[in-house]
């Protein structure tokens, strides 16, 4: 991995060649293989399942979030308004607060050629916890930033609701609505990175004493070496040993690289830090962090010769407590800035890695071009970076007391040589060329029967929601496990803000439509036995034998099987295959030189489709393969092309997801000469047909019903004219020259599509007919015939 400076070859040719290589060998990493979704459901089957919508508010822009796990309250902030809802049903009443902009702000917004619809508005774009009783929210204010206390009372059943008095944002949020931005409120003081300007140009990290007469700051230095058109993503307060006076603020960013070039505007990820007692330098530095170092992030694909592709621009992060809070998991979603292709990636750090690299060599430019070099010369005391701390220095109480040599040292040196690189050395999750991209993030650690999982809950630029798990085994590459993916909203719109209950095992979302909330398992969809529910690799899901269920871990009942690991129904169910025989046989009938289509569907997308025919009683199964020419296999099932008299027989699907087998569906083929069709002669009564249309013998004994031709019965009975058996659009399949270039599954579809417009016809013209003899009625009503 190339360090934070040195020469480089150009990047696109890196990238082209890259994924090039990756192409001729796949076997190089299964970092690009993607399935699709286990379970599969539309904006349509929320709505009519467990999720929960609030269309209660008349603002839009619904961005910011802050849910109380104990209190049992969730606030949003809006256009001009907080709303107060409860987090068990959101569709109760809702308490508003409105919190417009000011009129003179709005008009000077107006006039400085802002939309009043987008733009000149009081955005809500902070909540933070403040106290017990009340909380901190900031607006846009009309490109006049605003803070207030929004009182809450002591108990959420009767709530007061109100806001106090307001004071200036600037410094804490942004002046636009659409700027990317982070805040915290730790300890009375607000850290927030944000731009101080109406053009959004001066951005900088702040900390900010809250509720303090005084307007006491501390910021980053205006130099770019500093910040370089920063773009904030998210801070956190992670304690780094058991002393306070060592707690650390770490916040999380992309900007564009210093020491990418002065002409390259390549974009890197970073993680930076200050401590929390930093009160700026004496001399130098005043008002100034003294403490403030930053390092590369790196999340990339290693490939063939050294060549990784690199995911460089950081979307969300997400912090993942431990039972250690000195070590926490921190989870990034990244996208790539590739004009190559497009992606996005979920990459795990360690905080040992991230210390590792503040704790190593720093970078420094030198010599007559300025390159980025690592520094080797000597290094001040104490170690630029380090806390003032009495425990470890009784000189330097305060960073006022660091040396002049330090502050100095500190000023020209804020990035750190070694890049930060991820757990595993590669991404546990990539989406690439895909239509969507990942842009929100949370994780929720799960225990299941083999251990805990880190359960992936991503929002996406297009209002979706995808359930990701990533396991890894026998020392092999991760493994991604696409759960889920839920279109959440009726309209493609970009996921703003995700917040995870455990405690109530719910997920919200919110979109500039609304909020909806989510359940964080719906094991029931996943199958109705034993096998479909081991196979779907939930951790939240398990067989309780009867269903698939929530898995509880402290549950003591035995019959509770899971396998997340493996996926393996084999070693869970005591049954794990259907017998053929348990399937019903259907009867279709083909024309010879015609086209015969069998349909069989897979329940999970994940599974593999496979067909194998049996010619002859006393012939094995062949499985049918695609290479064949005559056979198409497509998600609906089996096209067979220019039927031939040697492919009567037995037909059989079945699904194939990991080791597991099921039968799915059985068709008896029978293939009708061309020459029977112009004798206009019925189908003979042999022995093999009248066993299969063996539908008037009651009992368990009846193997079949009769299909006719393409799934069609024909009636009852034990022959039937030919002309009963021909459909008028059955000359329609026979795709072997389908018009316009279409592939077989496109033509099926406008097949299919075709026939449900023309049904939605006759359906519109049947009510137009009725509509037009109600008017008529109405117009002439039976006494005026008289």
């Amino acid at each position: 991995m190339p360090a934070a400076g040195g020469p480089k070859p150009p990047r696109l040719l890196l990238l082209s060649l890259h994924l090039l290589l990756l192409w001729l060998q796949p076997a190089a990493g299964n970092a690009w293989t993607q399935t699709g979704p286990r379970l599969q459901l539309s904006h349509q089957d929320l709505r009519n399942s467990s999720a929960v919508f609030w269309g209660g508010g008349v603002s839009g822009g619904y961005e910011a979030l802050l849910l109380d796990e104990d209190q049992g309250w969730l606030l949003v902030g809006g256009k001009d308004h907080i709303y107060l809802l409860k987090p068990d049903r959101l569709d109760l009443p809702t308490h508003t607060i409105h919190w417009p902009a000011a009129r003179e702000h709005v008009e000077r917004c107006s006039l400085a050629g802002k939309s009043l619809e987008t733009d000149c508005a009081n955005f809500v774009r902070l909540l933070q916890p403040f106290n017990k009783t009340h909380v901190y929210a900031c607006g846009t204010g009309a490109f006049h930033p605003q803070c207030t206390y929004v009182h809450l009372g002591p108990r959420v059943q009767e709530p007061v609701f109100m806001m106090s008095h307001t004071e200036s944002g600037r410094g804490k949020c942004p002046f636009s609505p659409r700027e990317p931005f982070t805040a915290l409120l730790t300890d009375g003081d607000l850290y927030a990175g944000t731009s101080v300007d109406f053009m959004g140009v001066n951005a900088a990290f702040f900390r900010t004493r809250v509720q303090s007469s005084s307007h006491h700051h501390i910021r980053t230095e205006d130099d770019h070496n500093w910040l370089h058109e920063p773009v904030f993503v998210g801070s956190f307060s992670i304690p780094d040993t058991h002393s306070p006076d060592d707690d650390k603020l770490y916040f999380f960013f992309r900007e564009r690289a210093a020491e990418a070039g002065q002409w390259d505007k390549r974009v890197y990820s970073r993680v930076a830090r200050v401590c929390k007692n930093d009160v700026g330098g004496r001399r130098s530095l005043i008002n100034r962090w003294t403490t403030f170092l930053k390092a590369r992030l790196v999340c990339s694909v290693p490939g063939p010769s050294g060549v990784d592709t690199q995911f460089d621009e950081l979307e969300d992060v997400f912090v993942l407590e431990t039972k250690d809070p000195q070590n926490p998991i921190v989870y990034g979603v990244f996208t790539t800035s590739s004009s190559v292709f497009t992606g996005s990636a979920v990459c795990v750090f360690s905080m040992a890695s991230i210390r590792a690299a503040f704790n190593g060599p720093f970078a420094h430019k030198e010599g007559p071009d300025h390159r980025w070099v690592e520094y080797k010369g000597r290094i001040p005391y104490p170690r630029p970076g380090t806390c003032p701390s009495e425990t470890y220095d009784a000189l330097h109480k305060s960073t006022r007391d660091f040396p002049d040599e330090v502050v100095l040292f500190m000023r020209q040196h804020q990035l750190m040589w070694e890049p930060v690189l991820p757990l595993g050395g590669r991404p546990v999750l990539t989406r690439v060329n895909t239509p969507d991209t990942l842009k929100r993030l949370v994780v929720d650690r799960v225990e299941a029967e083999d251990g805990p999982y880190d359960v992936l809950h991503l929002g996406t630029d297009d209002g979706k929601v995808l359930k990701v798990v990533s396991v890894v085994r026998d020392g092999r590459d991760p493994e991604e496990l696409l759960l889920e993916e839920l279109t959440v909203f009726q309209s493609p719109t970009p996921i703003l803000s995700m917040e995870l209950s455990t405690k109530r095992q719910q997920l919200y979302v919110s979109s500039e439509l609304g909020l909806v909330q989510l359940g964080l398992q719906r094991c029931e969809l996943y199958g109705s036995d034993c096998a479909e529910c081991c196979l779907a690799r939930d951790p939240y899901c398990s067989w309780d034998g009867q269903t698939c269920s929530r898995y509880f871990p402290t549950s003591k009942r035995r019959a509770r099987r899971q396998d997340v690991k493996h996926g393996d129904p084999w070693s869970q169910c005591p049954i794990t295959e259907y017998s053929p025989s348990s399937v019903a046989v259907q009867v279709v009938f083909g024309v010879e030189g015609n086209s015969s289509f069998l349909e069989c569907s897979a329940r999970s997308p994940q599974a593999e489709l496979r067909w194998t025919a049996r010619r002859g009683e006393s012939e094995t199964p062949t499985e049918l393969l695609q290479s064949d020419g005559r056979c198409l296999h497509m998600k609906r099932g089996l096209l067979v092309q220019r039927l031939e008299a040697t492919d009567s027989g037995l037909y059989t699907c079945a699904s194939h997801d990991h080791s597991y087998r099921q039968v799915l569906a059985r068709y008896r083929v029978h293939v009708i000469p061309n020459h029977s069709l112009l004798q206009q002669d019925v189908i003979p009564n042999h022995s093999l047909l009248q066993q299969d249309l063996a539908l008037n013998q009651p009992g368990p004994q009846v193997l079949g019903r009769t299909a006719g031709f393409l799934g069609q019965s024909p009636g009852r009975g034990n022959s039937w004219p030919l002309r009963t058996l021909l459909p008028k659009s059955y000359k329609e399949l026979q795709l072997a020259a389908a018009p316009g270039g279409l592939s077989a599954d496109e033509y099926c579809e406008q097949l299919w599509y075709r026939e449900k417009r023309r049904q939605q016809k006759l359906r519109t013209l049947k009510l137009r007919q009725e509509s037009r003899k109600a008017r008529v009625r109405r117009n002439n009503p039976p006494e005026a015939w008289l």
